[in-house]
Formats: structure tokens, sequence, C-alpha cells
């Protein structure tokens, strides 16, 4: 009787953590030429600058300061004041966008890898529907685009 338990414990540990996995909360650059410091001080070391609508995973808040981690896992720390809540996604690949959100339907356009695009709508069914700077509107799947 103890096997069962335990198991049953575990599947719940595992579904709590699994439902926590989707709660991830992301801003975008506000502008040309954010800049990513090393610690919540303008005079910290600056590590890197990004541009606008460069999708951020938002981690903590201190202050005036937002802990941040990009695409690639570094970790930093950027003013209140230089993110937006206007949500871009990354595109991981080139990959087609298409009209509808089906694989089967007519691709709308290609997306080339790193091409930033506007998040309109994450319907939490696997796609995301986004608009391209030049008003393009369309498909792609979660998993090809990070920020979402």
């Amino acid at each position: 009787m103890r096997k069962p338990r335990i198991k049953l414990v575990v599947l719940v540990a595992l579904a709590l953590i699994a439902g926590a996995s989707h709660a991830l909360e992301f801003r975008s650059a506000a502008r040309h030429g954010v800049v990513l410091y090393q610690a919540p001080q303008d005079s910290a070391k600056k590590l890197f600058v990004v541009s606008r609508g460069t999708p951020l995973e938002l981690l903590s808040e201190d202050g005036t300061w937002l802990r941040v981690r990009d695409r690639d896992g570094t970790l930093a720390w950027l003013k209140k004041t230089d993110a937006s809540n206007k949500r871009f996604v990354a595109v991981l690949k080139a990959t087609s966008v298409y009209q509808k959100p089906d694989a089967g339907s007519a691709v709308a356009f290609k997306a080339g890898k790193d091409l930033l695009l506007e998040l309109v709508e994450n319907a939490r069914n696997g796609w995301l529907k986004i608009k391209h700077r030049d008003g393009q509107t369309g498909y792609i799947r979660i998993e090809e685009a990070w920020g979402a």
C-alpha cells in the first residue's frame, strides 16, 4: 500500500512543477540600445546592449530594476523604464508562418532565424498569433519561438 501513495505524491509534485513551468513572464526591450547590467545599479558593469523588441524572461524585481534572462541563458539587470509590456518573440530557426493555427493551412510568409515578431496572442494551444513589423499576421508553433 505504501508504494502507490509515493507514486501519487510524485505524480502530484510533477503536475505542480509542470503547471509552474507555464507561468513564465516576459518583457521586451522598450527601445534600441537598452543596456543590461551585471547588478541593479548604474555603476555596475555593463554586460551588453539589446535592440528594441528583444524578449527577456522576467525573473524578479528590485525597486526600479528587473532581473532578466536572455534567450542564451545570460542573467542580467535592466531598468524598469527600459522594459516594455509590448511582447515580442524571437524566431529560433527559419520557419513558415501560417495563415491559420494549422500546419496544413496556407503559408502567410517565411520567417528567418532571429526575426523579432510582435506577439498578438498566445492561445495556449501550441500556436502563437504574431505580427510582422510590415503588418502581416499569422501563426507559428510555440516551440519555434522564444519569448512567449
